[in-house]
């Protein structure tokens, strides 16, 4: 059986995706600093009749890291890693000249050292898989300048260059920076909290990425509404 870790599984994209993997047959190990909506989101998963371990925790933490690859470890190994677990850096957002130093460093150490971390964790176990990957949740503002975004894009852009050097050095692991595009969630609305736009749930975009799943192209960055749309 496939075992998965999926960060900041509590809500959001990263409950959607474990439940869909859990519907696909996959064991799971689930993390998110909430106790309580982390234990609700294993509940779900397990209505499909799949191993879930759901272990509370913040993935800046070391310990934290390594007893999530080792639960996977029980389960059989690990698969995949999705690392979705995000920091904003402020909330709301605010322009650069107000971004406290010390949010710039909770940004920088929950999406892109604690996901390098957590890969150096699973690494051997990711090599042992026939079929390792890494999925690594980017952002639209990796790539582009949006105000307000400076802090949270660094650090998604910074993520994104981290996984395409690993995708070089791991040339037998698929490794994937996924900008799922704008979803409803909890993030965003704290990231830009007067902002009424409607926007699709996270449900709408994990068909992206069960597509690469699927389908297994080159490691790479992509977008999971345009793969869904059969582009790049």
């Amino acid at each position: 059986m496939a075992v998965a870790i999926i960060t900041g599984a509590s809500k959001g994209l990263g409950r959607a995706l474990a439940g869909a993997l859990a519907g696909r047959g996959w064991d799971l190990v689930l993390d998110a600093r909430g106790a309580e909506a982390l234990a609700d989101a294993a509940a779900a998963a397990s209505v499909h009749g799949t191993r879930v371990t759901a272990l509370p925790g913040d993935v800046t933490d070391a310990a934290h890291r390594a007893e999530l690859v080792s639960a996977a470890w029980r389960l059989g190994g690990v698969d995949l890693l999705v690392h979705n677990a995000s920091a904003l850096g402020a909330e709301p957002l605010v322009r650069l000249e107000e971004l406290s130093l010390e949010g710039l460093r909770r940004a920088l150490e929950v999406n892109l050292v604690a996901g390098l971390g957590l890969v150096r964790e699973a690494l051997p176990l990711l090599r042992a898989s026939r079929a390792g990957t890494v999925v690594a949740v980017s952002s639209d503002a990796a790539a582009e300048a949006y105000e307000t975004w400076g802090g949270y894009g660094a650090s998604k852009a910074a993520l994104d260059q981290l996984m395409a050097v690993l995708a070089v050095e791991e040339p037998g692991l698929r490794v994937w920076a996924v900008d799922p595009g704008d979803m409803a969630t909890d993030l965003y609305a704290a990231a830009v909290p007067d902002d009424r736009e409607p926007r699709p749930e996270p449900a709408a975009v994990v068909p992206g990425f069960l597509k690469l799943l699927d389908e297994r192209p080159a490691s790479g960055r992509y977008g999971a509404p345009a793969l869904l749309d059969g582009a790049r």
